[in-house]
C-alpha cells in the first residue's frame, strides 16, 4: 500500500463496473467506497466527518466512488457498533430569516455528510420557558451531540448554564470586542465596502444597525466605524433597528429628508429594504439622490428596486463549521481548522457618485 497526503493510506482502486455491480448487488459499504476509490476505509471515514486535510485529488475520488455505489450510511448498524446514536440536535430560532435558516441547511448537510442525522429544534427566544423546554427536550432525546444555535447575549448564557448531558457546542457568534478576533466581514469586508462608496464621493454616511444585544449586531457597527475612521471619515449616526424591513424604514421616516448623509449603510438587506422605500416616499432616489448598501446578500437582494450594492456572507459555511466543531467533541479528537468564513462585495444598482460629484 501507498501513503497519500496526511496519512491518507491508499489501496488499489476499483473500476466504475465494479462500483455499479456492487451498487445493484446490495447496499455498499464504507469498504466498498475506499476498494473503490483506492483508499483507506479511514480516509473514506474521515471525508463523511467533514475532516480537513484531505488532499483535494483524493476527495475527488472518494465523493466519485460514494455517488457510483449510491452509499447510504447505515444508521442503525454503526449506532450498536459504537455504542452511540448518529443523530444531532440543533437548537435554534428565527429560520424565517435567511441566515439562521442558511447556516441549518449547512449544519444539516455537514451532518448528513458524515453520517448523522439532524433534529431540529426551533423555540422562541424572547420566552425564557420555550428556551427552557426545548433544551430539555433536546438533552432528553437519544442524541449523540447538541449543537446549540444562539444569536443574543441572552440566548448564550442560557446555553452557557446548561448541562445538556452530552457533548455540546455553542456556536455564537463572539463579541470580537471581547475575543480579539474579527471575521473576515469586520476586516475585508467593511473596508472595501466603506472605501468603494468613499471612492464614489461619499463622505456623510448613516449606519442603521442591529439590535444592540446582537454580538453580530455588534460587530458590524464596529466594523463599520473603523472602516470610516479609516478613510478619514465620520458617522453622521448609528440607529439600532430589529433586523427587520420594518426597522429600516421607521428609522428612515423619523430622520425625514434631511438625512445628514448620502450614503445609509444598513446592517442587513431587509434594513436596507425598508430604508429605500422611505427614501421614496419621502421623494428621495436611489441612488440619485442616496446610495443605499445591505450586508448578508439574501437571495431578493438582486431583485429589489434598484438591486442592492451589499455585503455577501456564507452563512451555510458557519453551520458546516459548528457541526465539525460538535463531532470532534463527540469523538473527543482536536478541534478542526475553522476556516476563514469568505465576504465578497456584491456592487448593484442601488449605489451611485455622491450627488454633485
Amino acid at each position: 500500500m501507498a501513503v497519500d497526503a496526511v496519512g491518507e493510506t491508499t489501496a488499489s482502486p476499483g473500476t466504475p463496473g465494479e462500483a455499479s455491480a456492487a451498487a445493484a448487488s446490495k447496499p455498499a459499504t464504507i469498504y466498498d467506497v475506499a476498494r473503490a476509490a483506492g483508499v483507506s476505509h479511514q480516509t473514506v471515514s474521515r471525508y463523511l466527518k467533514g475532516y480537513k486535510g484531505i488532499r483535494p485529488q483524493t476527495q475527488e475520488k472518494v465523493a466519485k466512488a460514494l455517488a457510483e455505489l449510491q452509499y447510504r450510511p447505515n444508521l442503525t448498524a454503526r449506532s450498536l457498533k459504537s455504542g452511540r446514536p448518529h443523530r444531532l440536535a440543533a437548537l435554534t430560532h428565527e429560520l424565517e430569516q435567511v441566515g439562521p435558516s442558511r447556516i441549518v441547511q449547512g449544519a444539516s448537510a455537514a451532518a448528513r455528510q458524515a453520517g448523522y442525522l439532524l433534529d431540529i429544534i426551533t423555540f422562541d427566544m424572547t420566552d425564557a420557558d420555550a428556551v427552557d423546554e426545548a433544551v430539555r427536550l433536546a438533552a432528553s432525546q437519544d442524541v449523540a451531540g447538541i449543537l446549540a444555535l444562539a444569536s443574543t447575549d441572552a440566548m448564550t448564557e442560557v446555553f452557557e448554564r446548561t448541562d445538556f448531558r452530552v457533548p455540546a457546542h455553542i456556536a455564537a457568534e463572539e463579541d470580537d470586542e471581547v475575543t480579539g478576533h474579527r471575521t473576515e466581514l469586520s476586516d475585508i469586508g467593511f473596508p472595501s465596502l466603506i472605501a468603494y462608496l468613499a471612492g464614489l464621493g461619499h463622505e456623510a454616511f448613516l449606519h442603521i444597525a442591529g439590535p444592540p444585544d446582537y454580538s453580530a449586531s455588534r460587530n458590524r457597527a464596529r466594523a463599520y466605524e473603523r472602516a470610516l475612521g479609516d478613510q478619514g471619515l465620520v458617522s453622521a449616526g448609528t440607529i439600532h433597528g430589529d433586523w427587520s424591513a420594518k426597522s429600516g424604514y421607521d428609522v428612515v421616516m423619523a430622520r425625514g429628508r434631511d438625512l445628514g448623509a448620502t450614503a445609509i449603510v444598513a446592517a442587513n438587506d431587509q434594513t436596507a429594504l425598508g430604508a429605500m422605500l422611505a427614501l421614496r416616499e419621502l421623494g428621495l432616489r436611489v441612488p440619485e439622490d442616496v446610495s443605499v448598501t445591505g450586508v448578508d446578500d439574501i437571495p431578493e437582494a438582486a431583485y429589489f428596486a434598484p438591486p442592492l450594492t451589499t455585503l455577501r456572507v456564507d452563512f451555510a459555511a458557519q453551520g458546516r463549521s459548528a457541526v465539525q466543531e460538535l463531532l470532534s467533541r463527540i469523538d473527543q479528537a482536536p478541534p478542526p481548522r475553522v476556516p476563514s468564513l469568505q465576504t465578497e462585495l456584491v456592487v448593484r444598482s442601488s449605489t451611485a457618485w455622491a450627488p454633485g460629484r
